[in-house]
């Protein structure tokens, strides 16, 4: 990693607890080198978000339309680049913004949506967390 702290952008929403499990897990590997951004479709999210040691946070639309644009990665479920998933909670601007953000997109494959990922295992989040931060983020993050 070079010598810039990179910010690291986690989205979620509903109660917060796939992305609260993600900055435990984020801080259980990086420690304080990597700055965490919690944004939440909802102020509970967040609050919950921060409690796991996340840096800063913010909800709403307008917080996770803007912050995107400024972030190095973004970490959340698959459903945060579709419209009206997560019960609705992702709007269509959303979805936009961060698909369209510059960040590097890890995504993981756990949706409530109609929608079947296909080739992927389905495994408990746990295992899925640890495998993208241990096979993809780290070995991005040391490349950059």
């Amino acid at each position: 990693m070079n010598n810039k702290m990179k910010k690291i952008c986690v989205i979620d929403g509903q109660g917060g607890g796939i992305g609260s499990h993600v900055i435990k897990q984020l801080r259980s590997f990086f420690q304080d080198t990597i700055e965490i951004i919690a944004l939440g479709t909802n102020a509970i999210a967040v609050a919950q978000m921060l409690k796991s040691r996340a840096n800063r946070g913010a909800s709403g639309q307008n917080a996770i339309v803007q912050t995107v644009k400024q972030v190095d990665v973004i970490i959340g479920p698959i459903g945060i680049v579709m419209a009206h998933a997560m019960m609705g909670e992702i709007t269509p601007s959303m979805a936009a913004a961060i698909t369209a953000s510059p960040a590097r997109k890890f995504l993981i494959p756990l949706s409530q949506e109609n929608i079947i990922t296909a080739g992927v295992k389905s495994l408990p989040l746990p295992r899925l967390v640890e495998a993208m931060i241990q096979d993809d983020l780290k070995p991005y993050l040391k490349n950059e």
